[in-house]
Protein backbone atom coordinates (compact mmCIF):
# COMPACT_ATOMS: atom_id res chain seq x y z
CA UNK A 1 0.00 0.00 0.00
CA UNK A 2 1.20 3.27 -1.03
CA UNK A 3 1.95 6.08 1.99
CA UNK A 4 -0.59 8.27 2.24
CA UNK A 5 -0.47 11.59 3.59
CA UNK A 6 -4.29 12.67 3.67
CA UNK A 7 -3.71 16.11 5.07
CA UNK A 8 -1.31 17.00 2.06
CA UNK A 9 -2.95 15.56 -0.91
CA UNK A 10 -4.58 17.24 -3.07
CA UNK A 11 -8.54 16.70 -4.01
CA UNK A 12 -7.55 15.07 -7.30
CA UNK A 13 -5.11 12.51 -5.34
CA UNK A 14 -7.56 11.74 -2.81
CA UNK A 15 -10.03 11.02 -5.84
CA UNK A 16 -7.38 8.46 -7.11
CA UNK A 17 -6.62 6.65 -3.65
CA UNK A 18 -7.62 3.19 -4.41
CA UNK A 19 -10.81 2.47 -2.08
CA UNK A 20 -8.63 -0.72 -0.63
CA UNK A 21 -6.05 1.50 0.05
CA UNK A 22 -7.98 4.35 1.78
CA UNK A 23 -9.74 2.29 4.40
CA UNK A 24 -6.22 0.13 4.89
CA UNK A 25 -5.16 3.75 5.93
CA UNK A 26 -7.61 4.33 8.38
CA UNK A 27 -7.76 1.85 9.57
CA UNK A 28 -4.11 2.83 10.91
CA UNK A 29 -5.27 6.21 12.07
CA UNK A 30 -6.06 6.67 15.66
CA UNK A 31 -9.27 8.73 17.01
CA UNK A 32 -7.50 11.51 17.92
CA UNK A 33 -5.75 11.74 13.94
CA UNK A 34 -9.03 11.06 12.05
CA UNK A 35 -10.74 13.85 14.39
CA UNK A 36 -7.53 16.45 13.25
CA UNK A 37 -7.65 15.25 9.27
CA UNK A 38 -11.85 16.15 9.80
CA UNK A 39 -11.12 19.31 11.10
CA UNK A 40 -8.47 20.08 8.41
CA UNK A 41 -8.34 21.51 5.31
CA UNK A 42 -9.00 18.29 3.47
CA UNK A 43 -12.32 17.72 5.08
CA UNK A 44 -14.48 18.87 2.62
CA UNK A 45 -12.41 16.82 -0.04
CA UNK A 46 -11.89 13.47 1.59
CA UNK A 47 -15.72 13.52 2.12
CA UNK A 48 -16.52 14.16 -1.28
CA UNK A 49 -14.24 11.58 -2.83
CA UNK A 50 -16.11 9.14 -0.68
CA UNK A 51 -19.62 10.49 -1.70
CA UNK A 52 -18.52 10.07 -5.31
CA UNK A 53 -17.43 6.74 -5.10
CA UNK A 54 -20.64 5.42 -4.06
CA UNK A 55 -22.52 4.98 -7.50
CA UNK A 56 -19.09 2.52 -8.29
CA UNK A 57 -19.86 0.50 -5.07
CA UNK A 58 -23.05 0.49 -5.16
CA UNK A 59 -24.64 -3.39 -5.61
CA UNK A 60 -28.26 -3.27 -7.62
CA UNK A 61 -28.39 -7.04 -6.85
CA UNK A 62 -28.44 -6.48 -3.28
CA UNK A 63 -31.07 -3.31 -3.35
CA UNK A 64 -33.43 -5.77 -5.66
CA UNK A 65 -36.31 -3.42 -6.15
CA UNK A 66 -36.11 -0.74 -3.23
CA UNK A 67 -35.81 2.65 -3.57
CA UNK A 68 -34.78 5.49 -1.32
CA UNK A 69 -33.61 8.70 -0.84
CA UNK A 70 -30.98 9.16 2.16
CA UNK A 71 -29.48 12.69 3.53
CA UNK A 72 -26.54 12.79 4.78
CA UNK A 73 -25.67 15.50 7.03
CA UNK A 74 -21.68 15.77 8.50
CA UNK A 75 -21.71 18.20 11.36
CA UNK A 76 -18.91 20.26 12.37
CA UNK A 77 -18.05 21.81 9.81
CA UNK A 78 -15.07 24.79 9.98
CA UNK A 79 -17.54 27.34 9.71
CA UNK A 80 -19.95 25.75 12.15
CA UNK A 81 -22.41 24.57 9.16
CA UNK A 82 -21.99 20.61 7.78
CA UNK A 83 -21.40 18.73 4.77
CA UNK A 84 -24.99 17.56 3.05
CA UNK A 85 -25.34 15.07 0.15
CA UNK A 86 -28.17 12.89 -1.18
CA UNK A 87 -27.72 9.34 -1.85
CA UNK A 88 -30.66 8.28 -4.28
CA UNK A 89 -31.41 4.50 -5.13
CA UNK A 90 -33.37 4.14 -7.89
CA UNK A 91 -34.28 1.41 -10.65
CA UNK A 92 -30.96 -0.46 -9.78
CA UNK A 93 -29.63 2.63 -9.95
CA UNK A 94 -27.25 5.13 -7.02
CA UNK A 95 -26.95 8.47 -7.58
CA UNK A 96 -25.27 11.54 -5.26
CA UNK A 97 -25.86 15.23 -5.38
CA UNK A 98 -24.57 17.34 -3.43
CA UNK A 99 -27.00 19.06 -0.62
CA UNK A 100 -30.50 18.02 0.41
CA UNK A 101 -32.42 16.87 -2.78
CA UNK A 102 -36.31 16.01 -2.69
CA UNK A 103 -38.36 13.94 0.17
CA UNK A 104 -35.94 11.78 1.97
CA UNK A 105 -36.67 8.66 3.10
CA UNK A 106 -33.77 8.47 5.75
CA UNK A 107 -32.11 11.39 7.16
CA UNK A 108 -28.76 10.40 8.71
CA UNK A 109 -26.65 13.10 10.78
CA UNK A 110 -23.19 12.14 12.36
CA UNK A 111 -19.94 14.08 13.28
CA UNK A 112 -17.51 13.19 10.32
CA UNK A 113 -15.17 10.51 12.37
CA UNK A 114 -18.29 8.66 12.70
CA UNK A 115 -18.84 9.03 9.03
CA UNK A 116 -15.65 7.60 8.13
CA UNK A 117 -15.74 4.73 11.09
CA UNK A 118 -19.54 4.02 9.21
CA UNK A 119 -18.59 3.92 5.62
CA UNK A 120 -15.17 1.90 6.29
CA UNK A 121 -16.78 -0.42 8.55
CA UNK A 122 -14.34 -0.08 11.49
CA UNK A 123 -16.92 1.36 13.59
CA UNK A 124 -20.36 0.14 14.69
CA UNK A 125 -23.58 1.94 13.84
CA UNK A 126 -25.73 -0.21 15.92
CA UNK A 127 -23.52 1.65 18.92
CA UNK A 128 -23.14 4.49 16.98
CA UNK A 129 -27.03 4.91 16.99
CA UNK A 130 -27.66 4.21 20.91
CA UNK A 131 -25.20 6.44 21.99
CA UNK A 132 -26.27 9.31 19.74
CA UNK A 133 -23.38 9.67 18.01
CA UNK A 134 -25.47 8.49 14.77
CA UNK A 135 -29.24 10.19 14.33
CA UNK A 136 -31.61 8.26 12.46
CA UNK A 137 -35.03 9.62 11.28
CA UNK A 138 -37.53 8.55 8.91
CA UNK A 139 -37.24 4.71 8.00
CA UNK A 140 -34.66 2.97 10.57
CA UNK A 141 -34.74 -0.19 9.34
CA UNK A 142 -33.85 1.32 6.13
CA UNK A 143 -30.80 2.36 7.90
CA UNK A 144 -29.90 -1.29 8.65
CA UNK A 145 -30.30 -2.62 5.20
CA UNK A 146 -28.64 0.54 3.78
CA UNK A 147 -24.97 -1.03 3.99
CA UNK A 148 -25.22 -3.88 2.72
CA UNK A 149 -26.19 -2.11 -0.68
CA UNK A 150 -22.36 -1.38 -1.14
CA UNK A 151 -19.67 -3.26 -1.46
CA UNK A 152 -16.66 -1.69 0.95
CA UNK A 153 -13.44 -3.10 -0.89
CA UNK A 154 -11.20 -5.04 1.93
CA UNK A 155 -8.30 -6.71 2.00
Amino acid sequence: MPAIDFRTATPDELAAIDPADFIDSVKAMSDRELKELMEGPNRGPIIESIFTRMPQIFRPERAGSASATTHWTLTGGPDGGSDDYTVRVADGVCTVLPGHDGDSTLGLTMAPVDFIKLITKTGNPVMMFMTGKLKARGDVALAANLAGWFDVPSR
